[in-house]
């Protein structure tokens, strides 16, 4: 198993530093050729959305991975990586890839002074740390998508077929649960 990182902007080296953890080889995406090397499943790091995005559509990235994400690549979204996945955005025209169905509020909880730290359940795990920087949550869920969790009652984890998305860094814990799960989707598929 090899999963790709989009290594454009943000946690790209934590997320490596989990795969590391767990023994599971990954390579970074950086450029359009990087697509052609194999890999069975991708994180898309927190960061800033706007910068990726844009470097994504630039680097000829964005309607390639878009493809593959619908085709049923499975992919693990964390904070930024859930706004780029996101169907709609409530305050901002954006789309990325549009292929979750769910309607995302960028900064929600504020600023970078509005960044906290928490635990909460997710989907059958309990007590799994949560770090919100600067992060969006989930206004809306469409048709097929389950909420795995919330945090004083917004939506913060959600999956949808292959994708995981997450409001939160599950990178920046010890806690490698959540990427766990994520390879899980991949074996399932394979």
């Amino acid at each position: 198993m090899r999963i790709g990182i989009l290594a454009l902007q943000g946690a790209f080296e934590e997320h490596a530093t989990v795969l590391d953890r767990l023994g599971v080889e990954h390579i970074e995406l950086r450029k359009a050729d990087d697509l052609k090397l194999p890999f069975d499943g991708l994180i898309l790091p927190g960061g800033e959305s706007t910068v990726q995005g844009k470097l994504l559509d630039e680097l000829g990235m964005l309607l390639p991975l878009k493809e593959r994400i619908e085709n049923g690549l499975p992919v693990l979204a964390t904070c930024a990586g859930l706004i780029l996945l996101a169907e709609k955005l409530s305050n901002d025209d954006h789309v990325y890839f549009g292929t979750l169905p769910v309607t995302v509020r960028r900064n929600a909880y504020g600023r970078q002074l509005g960044s906290f730290h928490t635990r909460s359940g997710f989907g059958s795990e309990q007590n799994v740390p949560m770090t919100f920087i600067r992060a969006p949550y989930i206004d809306s869920v469409g048709e097929g998508v389950h909420i795995l969790t919330k945090v004083d009652e917004n939506i913060v984890g959600v999956s949808y077929k292959n994708q995981i998305g997450v409001a939160f860094h599950p990178e920046l814990d010890e806690d490698t649960r959540i990427h766990q799960l994520f390879l899980k989707k991949i074996i399932c598929q394979e």
